[in-house]
């Protein structure tokens, strides 16, 4: 006898899948970070720093082309592969997401903002000199992976609707690093590669116009020709991966009940087809019944949702992996005086950990004050902050905003512990936090 799945088996299904996916992207991106902090202070430390300087390019006609360390090819290239990634999740959730509805993209949205105005202040409050400021941008950052990961372990101590929300907000705070590296850490830009490059990017938006559905068409333009232009203009390389994800097709040809009819009245007809027992292989007459459903399913399938399925384990278990191995080796035999003796590291510290739980909460709150919005079912101020606590895990995308912000190594360093000590203590003190709170509710 078969079971109707109830509309909210719909609505948690995928927070399901998303738990154990989730849980093990994090367990892994943790593991090479471990790797690359014991390989920076080992006796391999100086084979560990070289193997990323290595240069790799491409020749043609005698001449070398766009030669970069191996540290520059994943920052600039496989990082484009996982920001390629951030615009498709984020074009999915502005179309049919979290985000389509703007009265619940409301709080969210804000959430995110005052998440990143909150780290940006605190840290300008420690280094307002020219020298320094630039890093602004460095704590304003949420690791998506880590961040969620952490909330997942929790499992169901905590409401379905804050993991919805953190999700949400964290998205939101991805377009914003999106936003902050295109305009503020991309510098001496051509005109000529960047109008290139905006020409490909039309190039794509016209082929979605006009019904391309290839994926092969959209990689060799997106590749070959926004990213290549970009990469040349100045304008950092990974903004190009998420403008080419805003123009990958997001609709389907095939709407959910006209599919099912169509795979309804081809199985009839597959059925009908009388087996010939004597032969191991299926009739003509049956395989173009079954090419006629590949193609009805493709055609209810949008490029955008096969290209997140392809992609996003490549860039939870091998992308962000890889770039945890090549940027979070941070050699700890330095003085305190050499670590302190800019405000970087506090800074980007303090900025992590009080700035997003300060941003994240009292802009939430002040929303829902002035009537603008109001808190998911589920949701209350001390579970809000406990939520603001797990935004201070910046890993991933703080380092990598710290790699444009700064040339100076010390400083980069610097930074570095900012953010491993601020996500550390973000992430275990999020974990204690929301925990008390789901046993006091439990024991209440």
């Amino acid at each position: 006898m078969s079971v109707k799945n109830k509309p909210i088996d719909k609505i948690v299904a995928p927070f399901r899948q998303l738990t154990q996916y989730e849980k093990s992207g994090s367990i892994i991106l943790f593991i090479s970070v471990v790797i690359a902090l014991f390989l920076a202070n080992s006796p391999f430390k100086d084979a560990y720093h070289h193997f990323f300087e290595n240069t790799l390019g491409f020749q043609f006609d005698g001449k070398t082309y766009l030669e970069h360390s191996l540290l520059h090819w994943v920052n600039d290239g496989l990082m484009a592969i996982f920001f390629f990634v951030v615009g498709l999740e984020l074009k999915k959730e502005f179309v049919a997401g979290e985000l389509a509805q703007p009265k619940k993209a409301m709080l969210p949205i804000i959430a995110a903002i005052g998440g990143m105005a909150g780290p940006a202040t605190i840290y300008l409050l420690f280094n307002a000199n020219p020298e320094t400021h630039h890093g602004w941008g460095i704590p304003t950052a949420t690791d998506i992976a880590f961040a969620l990961g952490v909330l997942m372990f929790l499992g169901n101590k905590v409401p379905l609707s804050l993991k919805i929300f953190l999700l949400a907000l964290a998205i939101v705070d991805d377009l914003g690093a999106v936003l902050v590296i295109a305009l503020f850490y991309s510098s001496d830009v051509s005109l000529v590669n960047l109008s290139i490059g905006l020409g490909f990017f039309a190039v794509m938006l016209i082929g979605n116009k006009m019904g391309v559905r290839s994926t092969l068409f959209y990689g060799i333009i997106g590749i070959g020709g926004v990213w290549t232009a970009f990469l040349l203009s100045g304008v950092h390389a990974t903004i190009a991966a998420v403008l080419a994800a805003f123009a990958i097709p997001a609709e389907v040809i095939l709407k959910e009940n006209d599919y099912v009819k169509a795979i309804q009245n081809k199985l009839k007809s597959f059925e009908a087809i009388d087996p010939d027992d004597n032969i191991p292989t299926l009739k003509e007459s049956q395989l173009e019944i079954l090419e006629e459903i590949n193609k009805d399913t493709s055609l209810a399938m949008t490029p955008l949702q096969k290209l997140i399925n392809i992609l996003s384990p490549l860039t939870t278990f091998i992308i962000l992996p890889i770039f945890a191995l090549a940027n979070a080796g941070v050699s700890l035999d330095f003085e305190l005086e050499t670590l302190f003796s800019t405000h970087i590291a506090i800074g980007v510290g303090l900025g992590l950990l009080l700035g997003k739980v300060i941003g994240v909460v009292g802009s939430t709150m002040l929303m829902v004050k002035l009537g603008i919005g109001k808190l998911p079912e589920g949701m209350n101020l001390k579970n809000l902050i406990g939520l603001g606590i797990l935004a201070s895990i910046g890993f991933t995308m703080s380092i990598f905003v710290a790699s444009l912000a700064f040339d100076n190594p010390l400083y980069i360093t610097q930074a570095k512990v900012g953010i491993f000590t601020a996500s550390t203590l973000g992430g275990i003190i999020g974990y204690i936090y929301l925990s008390a709170i789901a046993k006091k509710t439990d024991n209440a």
